[in-house]
């Protein structure tokens, strides 16, 4: 039992397709061990600067297929108003980790800001499964779950 566990951990560190549940990856969050050096990306975004952002990771994507790059860029994409760019790049980053906290936050975001809140719902609880005893990403989803404007019809 002891070998096949480690052998499962060997073979998804050596680049299998198989994802290991990681911590939260926000943009304030030190990047995981195989992204690339994120520390430009995270500095533009955090002085706004969305579009450079989107520049600096553009040729990232060619050499990098990370959900910590796709997620960046859909947060990127989002804030510069591409909000349908913005959610092929999250979708994206969850087809490389399922349980990446800041995708589903800023894939959840992304739904109440186009007022599907039943979506961002959903995200929120993916959150709280992966987060049991809380994190930024599920408390500011809930803050934003929180603060929408419902739809009338």
């Amino acid at each position: 039992m002891r070998r096949s566990v480690i052998s499962l951990v060997v073979a998804a560190l050596s680049g299998g397709a198989m994802v290991l549940s990681t911590s939260a990856r926000a943009v304030d969050n030190i990047t995981s061990r195989d992204a690339p050096d994120l520390t430009s990306v995270r500095a533009k975004i955090k002085s706004k600067d969305y579009q450079g952002a989107v520049t600096e990771l553009t040729p990232l994507l060619q050499e990098y297929q990370h959900a910590d790059v796709y997620n960046l860029m859909g947060f990127s994409l989002r804030k510069t108003g591409d909000t349908k760019q913005a959610l092929t790049f999250y979708r994206k980053a969850l087809d490389f980790n399922p349980e990446h906290t800041g995708a589903l936050e800023y894939l959840g975001e992304l739904y109440v800001e186009i007022g599907q809140i039943d979506k961002a719902n959903e995200n929120l609880a993916l959150l709280k499964k992966l987060c049991p005893s809380g994190c930024d990403e599920l408390s500011d989803l809930e803050k934003a779950i929180a603060g929408a404007v419902p739809k009338t019809n």
